[in-house]
Formats: C-alpha cells, structure tokens, sequence
C-alpha cells in the first residue's frame, strides 16, 4: 500500500472537509483514518490515505494540494508516510 498523511490547519470555516474529500475521492485516493477537530476557531484535520490506486504522480497530487489549501484559505500539507514516521521518530 502507498500511504500518505495529508494534514490541514487554518481558520474554521464551511467546506474544507468537503472540499479535501472530493479531490481524493475525484482521484481514487482512499481516506484510511481521519482526525479531525476545531479549536477555538482553528480548524485541524490529519488523515492517513492510499495513494495505490491514483493514476497522478505524487508531485501533482502535492501541487494540487497546495492549490486547493490556498483556494481554500488553509495550509494542506502532504506527505508520502516514510519521509512522516522519519521525520516524528524520537
């Protein structure tokens, strides 16, 4: 399986789920595990997802991500999970 995290933090506000969630869907990007919470007026989500069956490179689904962050007013960040578990080992 080919995994990534996709992480999202910005100001709350209607459609950023809907939003990350159609783009994956719309790419044959499967949601494994999803965390999400708001606190205060912070929106933060962490979701673990399978790249296994996209046809677009990584490189493009980072891009479009960025993208959609930016439409959206958030930060989306992605990471493929063995540069994530390097980076967060102790």
């Amino acid at each position: 399986m080919n995994k990534a995290v996709v992480s999202i933090l910005g100001a709350d506000r209607i459609g950023i789920i809907a939003a990350v969630s159609g783009y994956l869907a719309d790419n044959n990007i499967n949601i494994l595990d999803i965390s999400q919470t708001i606190m205060e007026e912070m929106f933060t989500m962490v979701t673990m997802v399978d790249l296994s069956g996209t046809p677009k490179p990584f490189d493009e689904i980072y891009d479009d991500m960025k993208k959609l962050g930016d439409k959206l007013g958030v930060t989306i960040q992605i990471q493929k999970t063995e540069i994530f578990d390097s980076m967060h080992k102790i």
